[in-house]
C-alpha cells in the first residue's frame, strides 16, 4: 500500500509540474537611455512574478530602432512615454491632454481626444498600450528667473504666452531619458527664436546672465538636481506642453489578462519622482535590474 501511494504521488507530482508551463519567454526591449533600460527591467521584473519567463533585450538604439524590434516580433514590449511616441507616430496629432475633455462652454463643440485615445488610432496594426501612468510627467518644463516671474507676475505657460513672440528661449536636454521625437512644440507660445545649450547647468547660467529671457527644459528638473536654482518653473496646467507620460507598448496576443493587469498595475504605481530617484541612483552606479527589484518590491507588486 505504502509502494502504491508513493507510485501515485510521484505520478502526480510529474502531471502537476508538467503542467507548470510559463509558455514562451517574453522579450522586453530598451532603447540606448538609461531611462530605456530602467523601465524594461520594471516591466521584465513585474511580469515574471505572473510566472512567465522575461528577458530584456538591451542596447537595442533609437525609438526607430526598438520600435521595429517590437514591429518585427524580436521583443514582445517596450517602454515608452505617451506623447513622444503620439509624435513620432503621428506628426499632425492634436491631443495635448491626458483626458478626454469637452468645451465647458460650448456643449456642442466636438470631443477633443486624449494623447492615448489619438494614440490608440496612430499605433500600426497589432499593437497596444497599456494604461498610462498618471502619476508621471515626463514633459518639458519652461522656465523663467525668479525675478523675471515676479516682475512681470508669470507664474504659469498661459500667462506667458502673449509674450512668447518677443523673448529667445534656450533649449536643454535632460539626460538619461527617453530622446524626444522632436522639437518641443508649446501650443500658443512661439518664441522669437531658440537657443541650444549642452546641458541645463549652462541653461541656468545663461537665464541668470541676462543672455535668453526664458528656458526650455526637455524632461522633468528631478534629474538635473541644482539647475533650476534661481529659476520659476512654469506651471502648465492646460497642457500647452502635450502629455507624457509612461507607458508600456506591447503586441497584442502575446500577453494574457494577468500580465496585462500586471502592466497596468505598475502604471499606477509609477510616479515622476520615483523614477528620477531609480535614475539617480543607476546613474550611481545601482544595478538597474536590482532597482526595479527594490521598487517592485515596495510596491507590493
Amino acid at each position: 500500500m505504502l509502494a502504491w501511494l508513493l507510485v501515485v504521488t510521484a505520478v502526480g507530482l510529474a502531471v502537476s509540474c508538467g503542467n507548470d508551463n510559463p509558455g514562451p519567454t517574453i522579450a522586453v526591449g530598451a532603447g540606448d537611455s538609461m531611462e530605456s533600460n530602467l523601465l524594461a527591467q520594471i516591466y521584465a521584473g513585474a511580469l515574471a512574478r505572473t510566472g512567465a519567463r522575461t528577458t530584456v533585450a538591451a542596447d537595442l538604439g533609437s525609438r526607430a530602432d526598438y520600435l521595429a524590434a517590437l514591429d518585427a516580433g524580436t521583443v514582445t514590449l517596450v517602454g515608452e512615454h505617451s506623447g513622444e511616441l503620439l509624435t513620432f507616430l503621428n506628426a499632425g496629432a492634436q491631443a495635448r491632454k491626458p483626458e478626454v475633455t469637452t468645451d465647458a462652454v460650448d456643449k456642442s463643440a466636438p470631443v477633443r481626444l486624449s494623447v492615448t485615445e489619438e494614440l490608440n488610432r496612430s499605433l500600426p496594426e497589432g499593437l497596444a498600450v497599456s494604461d498610462p501612468a498618471d502619476g508621471t510627467d515626463m514633459r518639458a518644463r519652461v522656465l523663467l528667473t525668479e525675478a523675471a516671474a515676479t516682475r512681470d507676475n508669470v507664474r504659469s505657460i498661459d500667462a506667458l504666452a502673449p509674450r512668447c513672440g518677443a523673448m529667445e528661449a534656450g533649449v536643454a536636454p535632460v539626460p538619461d531619458v527617453l530622446r524626444a521625437a522632436g522639437p518641443v512644440r508649446i501650443a500658443g507660445c512661439d518664441f522669437a527664436g531658440a537657443r541650444p545649450y549642452p546641458d541645463a547647468t549652462a541653461l541656468r547660467i545663461a537665464l541668470l546672465d541676462g543672455e535668453i529671457q526664458a528656458g526650455i527644459l526637455t524632461g522633468p528638473p528631478a534629474l538635473v538636481p541644482g539647475a533650476t536654482n534661481g529659476l520659476t518653473i512654469l506651471a502648465d496646467g492646460d497642457y500647452a506642453v502635450r502629455a507624457e507620460n509612461v507607458l508600456a507598448v506591447y503586441r497584442k496576443g502575446l500577453l494574457d489578462d494577468r500580465q496585462i493587469r500586471k502592466l497596468n498595475y505598475v502604471a499606477g504605481e509609477l510616479t515622476t519622482d520615483a523614477l528620477a530617484e531609480m535614475i539617480r541612483k543607476v546613474r550611481d552606479g545601482v544595478d538597474a535590474a536590482e532597482m526595479a527589484r527594490i521598487w517592485l518590491d515596495d510596491h507590493a507588486l
